[in-house]
């Protein structure tokens, strides 16, 4: 009979053995302990450890959550490393990957310790997992903070990530609210006073009721009636199109215009003897092979080269070697021997280009560095290429650069006068504006609207990413400036387009659903 109720007592518990193991280390069941009725589910110092566990959690979720909604930016953010560190690297992606093992790892202890409560059993985290839990609250925070300082407005693309996300991210708080209903049920029912069941049921259910009221609040563009969205914004190639061919070359325009772009992005520079040309950077040290050719002068401005010394350079062989995007695919045999072909490309020809396939062209227009002898007529330099030697319709080119923008109106009328900031709607008539183009972190439907009704259309970028370009299209934006043409052309309707009869019953149904689960866990 003793040795029958030994084996009673001591029978095996994989499940339990199994949690208790990858969370304490403790796999014999003589190494753990149940939570008696009444008492604390842990020992003081495990019970003080554990916020940090939820804490290092919610740390690393925000993290992970804003980076993946930064991919957007990946490029600007590997490029701004490459400024500092003097090579090509996609610590973007890098950054993303240890962004997801660490969230992963933290999730996987607060589950451990969920089953391990529900279970009944007191809570030891390993000592190697606490440093492991210390190390991803450091890292989450510590990222956060340098990102804020140096990148502060990716909070604007958490922001307006919001109004595409949120419906779902509601469903995703409701359904860990339901999973959590079991072990906060359970330790209600074995708490020994009403005060600590108050003190453990009164903030889950506060959390709870707030979450079901937070829809009240949630505003998207994109839950619409039926018949009120506009038409897709046009679409222009950043650079032509730079996922699939070497940046401001005429394979990469080629490649825009390929894949239906309504209109050609860039960046003019004018070289030492005045010839206006491509190119983004200062320097010729990313997209071309300047190290090689003139190792000692990398570090000058690319507007102190001749003409004749620029068309000695390769402009396409960098993008094979340093891929600068993360999704980028393969290239044909075709696309690879043409991209190691490219040259760095005149503005004249890149205008002939636009005007011979009706696409529209925008630029920045960089003004020479002191000592140019272009520094204080670059302005007159480039009106005379696009209205003497390019022979483009002038009401293909939007003209940004505000500087001498009522001379330039004076000269050449039939330009689309474009403003890069807003500005009172009065302005912008004044200065016979038609065109706003703003950062997409500047995008509000209200504004746009606003614009809209006195005939100024609002281009917006960089966009790149499916879901930012819905929430475009929702907010009524004219045309978007992109890196990905090829994969924008193919959306037939915003992502996340919904009624407002389709959402109300999204969320009721949710909310419905949850309510019937946690009153059965804690009814059982």
């Amino acid at each position: 009979v003793v040795r029958r109720r030994l084996l009673q007592r001591y029978e095996h518990q994989p499940f339990i053995s199994c949690l208790a193991g990858f969370y304490s280390c403790r796999w014999k069941r003589y190494q753990r302990r149940k939570t008696e009725p009444g008492k604390c589910c842990c020992k003081m110092r495990e019970c003080v450890f554990f916020p940090l566990l939820v804490g290092a959690f919610c740390f690393s979720l925000v993290f992970l959550y804003m980076w993946g909604e930064a991919k957007n930016d990946y490029n600007n953010f590997d490029w701004y490393n490459y400024g500092n560190l003097g090579f090509w690297f996609l610590w973007s992606l890098v950054l993303l990957i240890v962004a997801a093992i660490l969230f992963m790892y933290i999730t996987l202890l607060l589950v451990l310790a969920m089953c391990l409560l529900a279970e009944g059993q007191q809570l030891y985290l390993h000592w190697s997992h606490k440093i492991g839990t210390f190390l991803v609250l450091g890292f989450s925070i510590t990222a956060l903070f340098i990102l804020s300082v140096l990148w502060g407005d990716q909070w604007k693309t958490v922001r307006l990530s919001f109004q595409i996300t949120a419906p779902y991210l509601h469903i995703g708080a409701i359904t860990i609210m339901v999973l959590l209903s079991w072990p906060v049920a359970l330790h209600a029912i074995r708490a020994d006073k009403k005060v600590v069941q108050v003190i453990i049921v009164g903030p889950y259910l506060a959390i709870l009721l707030f979450l079901f009221l937070i829809p009240l609040g949630m505003y998207s563009p994109c839950i619409r009636e039926t018949g009120t969205l506009g038409p897709k914004p046009a679409l222009i190639g950043h650079r032509g199109a730079p996922m699939l061919a070497p940046e401001n070359t005429e394979m990469s325009f080629q490649k825009t215009i390929e894949h239906g772009g309504d209109g050609l992005e860039t960046d003019v520079t004018i070289s030492y003897d005045g010839v206006p040309f491509l190119m983004h950077d200062s320097t010729l040290r990313r997209t071309t092979n300047i190290k090689e050719v003139y190792p000692n002068d990398t570090a000058q401005n690319a507007a102190l080269f001749s003409w004749d010394t620029l068309q000695e350079l390769n402009a396409g062989t960098w993008f094979l070697k340093d891929k600068p995007f993360s999704c980028m695919g393969s290239l044909s045999g075709a696309d690879q021997n043409q991209a190691m072909n490219q040259s760095i490309y005149k503005l004249s020809n890149f205008l002939r280009l636009a005007d011979s396939q009706n696409k529209l062209v925008i630029f920045d227009l960089y003004r020479p560095p002191e000592k140019h002898p272009y520094r204080n007529s670059w302005i007159n330099r480039t009106l005379e290429v696009i209205l003497n030697e390019s022979g483009i319709r002038p009401h293909l080119v939007l003209w940004l650069e505000n500087d001498m923008r009522s001379f330039v109106q004076s000269v050449a009328p039939g330009f689309q006068q474009t403003m890069g900031s807003k500005a009172p709607v009065e302005d912008l008539l004044m200065d016979n504006i038609v065109k706003l183009n703003l950062a997409y972190t500047e995008m509000s439907s209200e504004d746009i609207r606003t614009y809209a009704k006195v005939n100024i259309t609002t281009n917006l970028y960089v966009v790149n990413e499916p879901w930012l370009f819905s929430l475009a299209w929702c907010s009524g934006a004219h045309s978007v400036t992109t890196n990905a043409v090829h994969t924008l052309k193919n959306l037939s309707q915003p992502l996340f387009l919904m009624t407002p009869q389709q959402y109300n019953i999204m969320w009721i149904l949710t909310d419905l659903t949850s309510v019937l689960l946690i009153s059965l866990i804690f009814a059982l």
